[in-house]
């Protein structure tokens, strides 16, 4: 699981369903999280960036790849990246339920997914840390299976 030390985060304590990670050098991204973070912390996640080096070491990909979309990482070890990630996290928090539900229907989920790069690509920042050239994330990493250590 992930081990986060007091300089890298506030709390090293594990989370008690799992961990929402996003790109801590993205003022877009953090700004979605702090967003976030209200529904879920009281739920049991927690949020870090993913450029921590216990995240990177889990996920073994080029830094561009790793930042491309945002991840869930579930305490069971299951991995969601992107639209499903949200889709899974929509069943936490009770007014959100109609994503889940829209995401059941047959179809929908993919063009979820469309939606979730296309936005993800044109983030926009200020300071020039998100890559607006980013090649979209590859969908076979949207749900992966195994514990960060």
């Amino acid at each position: 699981m992930i081990s986060v030390s007091t300089e890298e985060s506030e709390t090293s304590a594990t989370p008690a369903r799992g961990w929402v990670l996003f790109d801590g050098n993205c003022p877009f991204c953090r700004r979605w999280a702090s967003r976030l973070e209200p529904f879920l912390a009281p739920r049991g996640f927690r949020f870090c960036p993913l450029q921590l080096p216990c995240v990177r070491a889990h996920f073994h990909l080029p830094e561009q790849e790793l930042v491309s979309e945002m991840r869930v990482l579930m305490c069971d070890g299951a991995a969601y990246g992107g639209a499903d990630a949200l889709a899974h996290l929509a069943r936490y928090i009770w007014w959100a339920s109609p994503l889940v539900a829209l995401a059941r229907i047959p179809g929908t989920l993919r063009l979820l997914r469309a939606g979730y790069r296309f936005i993800a690509a044109r983030r926009q920042c200020p300071s020039g840390a998100c890559a607006l050239n980013q090649p979209p994330p590859n969908p076979t990493t949207q749900h992966e299976e195994g514990a960060i250590q």
